[in-house]
């Protein structure tokens, strides 16, 4: 009885859902032969390409975009949690030429509430980018002409 919630648990955890994703985006990486086919085709698979939106009203994915825009962000995404966060905010700010990002403190109270948002949040962000990889994969084989 153990194992099976384990197991179950397991499938669920932040770790696997990470190695979900990088596979897909590796899987859409290795797919994706001649990424600027992408270019100019719309990303109007209704209800998987959606653009979700940020707490600032900004699209991840816009819905004028094109599948091209999605695959770098996608491969974006995938180096970041690869490399680490630290280092990609540090190649923006040198791009941005800002030099330190100041964060409120936060009372102790409130850390592991803020950790289970964060946790449940960064998991079903991880599954979308997921599905959004798998999709992108499998459009790309339908407009070169693979039907595998």
């Amino acid at each position: 009885m153990m194992q099976i919630s384990d197991s179950y648990n397991q499938k669920n955890s932040l770790f696997n859902a990470m190695n979900r994703f990088i596979g897909a985006v590796n899987n859409m990486d290795q797919t994706v032969m001649v990424p600027s086919l992408l270019r100019d085709v719309p990303l109007d698979d209704a209800e998987d390409m959606k653009a979700p939106r940020a707490a600032n009203g900004t699209a991840y994915f816009h819905q004028d975009g094109d599948m091209y825009s999605s695959y770098v962000l996608l491969k974006s995404i995938r180096n970041d949690i690869e490399w680490g966060v630290l280092q990609g905010d540090e190649r923006r700010k040198e791009k941005a030429g800002v030099t330190e990002v100041l964060r409120p403190e936060v009372e102790e109270d409130d850390l592991e509430k803020q950790f289970h948002f964060h946790l449940n949040g960064l998991h079903g962000v991880l599954s979308k980018l997921t599905r959004k990889a798998n999709t992108l994969t499998t459009r790309y084989k339908e407009e070169i002409g693979c039907r595998n």
